[in-house]
């Protein structure tokens, strides 16, 4: 072996400060939202929910929405974000949830009715999240979509394919 084959010290001090800084630049691109920065500005969000109607038999209060509940950000369409919440899943196989409605509140669209759709986030998961942790807050990474969609679940307002989805910590 020769002296020609073997890294130098400048290519390995190059390689290490690439693999420290390359996921430090990629995590500082992304957009820390909450969930008021998915309604347009101007659009104030104790306005996105009309007064609905009690249903008195099945104990239920059905919230009807006005066109600002349907109003979207689309300045961050396309965007990087990270998001908390709670997950309602949609799509469940053996290594967990693959696909879910990312809600802002726990039991969101289960107990209660569903929040306005520019409060809803479908969400596609590159990697499952585990089964046994439904309950829990999550942070969800990826790329935002503002386009209403219809689920069987709720009509939804956005759309995200998470890279990345850990447990929220208060």
């Amino acid at each position: 072996m020769t002296d020609d084959s073997l890294p130098t010290r400048r290519t390995l001090l190059y390689a290490g400060v690439v693999t420290i800084l390359v996921p430090r630049i990629a995590r500082a691109n992304v957009l820390d939202i909450l969930w008021e920065d998915l309604i347009p500005a101007g659009v104030p969000y104790a306005q996105i929910i009309g007064k609905g109607d009690m249903d008195v038999v099945a104990d239920t209060w059905a919230p009807i929405f006005d066109e600002n509940a349907t109003k979207l950000n689309l300045e961050l369409d396309g965007a990087l974000v990270r998001l908390p919440g709670y997950l309602l899943p949609l799509e469940l196989t053996a290594a967990g949830v693959t696909s879910f409605v990312l809600v802002p509140y726990v039991g969101a669209c289960i107990h209660v009715p569903p929040p306005p759709p520019n409060q809803l986030v479908f969400v596609e998961a590159q990697k499952p999240w585990p089964n046994g942790s439904l309950w829990e807050p999550i942070l969800v990474t990826g790329r935002l979509t503002a386009q209403m969609q219809s689920t069987a679940v709720a009509e939804i307002g956005h759309s995200l394919s998470a890279t990345d989805i850990e447990r929220f910590r208060w």
